[in-house]
């Protein structure tokens, strides 16, 4: 009967495979796309905060259509900004335009966001709908924008917890 170490086992488990290879770090580091990301993300992330309150202060006094629906088509365009430019980005890293296995859940998620937000445009376009619809569709779209920041964001701490790792441990240190 073979019998394991408890602790080793658990930790086999716990330990997820990492988000990069070394060679994918190095080009994730070299590349000028992180860069864009890294302006894009947080960019987003304001117009969405100010959208969302001018959409509710729509919603709630019917005061606002204009800058509500200035600020969601603004948000699209910075959401489908962010959506090139990351393809661009998982393809320079990981030789993937899409779903490259590290991030394949949240591509995935990201689409649905899209879908969301485009149908908003094409709603906004085709005069389809009240413009009430339209504004709970925009909600709609940004929360499922806010599931999807959040698994970014989620995946951004788990690079940093690998590079901090692979910082620290005596094996990187020898191969390197």
């Amino acid at each position: 009967m073979r019998h394991e170490d408890p602790s080793t086992s658990r930790q086999a488990r716990k330990s997820p495979a990492p988000l990069y290879t070394p060679e994918q770090r190095v080009r994730r580091d070299s590349t000028p796309w992180t860069l864009v990301q890294g302006i894009l993300a947080p960019l987003q992330f304001l117009i969405f905060l100010a959208s969302s309150a001018l959409v509710v202060r729509y919603l709630m006094t019917g005061e606002g259509a204009y800058a509500a629906t200035v600020s969601i088509v603004l948000k699209t365009l910075t959401l489908y900004t962010i959506m090139i430019t990351g393809s661009i980005w998982e393809k320079v890293v990981f030789d993937k335009w899409l779903f490259a296995d590290a991030f394949f859940w949240e591509d995935v998620f990201s689409f649905l966001v899209l879908a969301l937000h485009t149908a908003y445009l094409v709603m906004l376009i085709g005069d389809l709908g009240t413009e009430r619809d339209r504004m709970l569709l925009a909600l709609a779209a940004y929360a499922t924008y806010a599931i999807n920041a959040g698994q970014f964001i989620l995946k951004l701490r788990a690079a940093r917890l690998q590079g901090a790792a692979e910082a620290t441990s005596p094996f990187t240190a020898a191969a390197a």
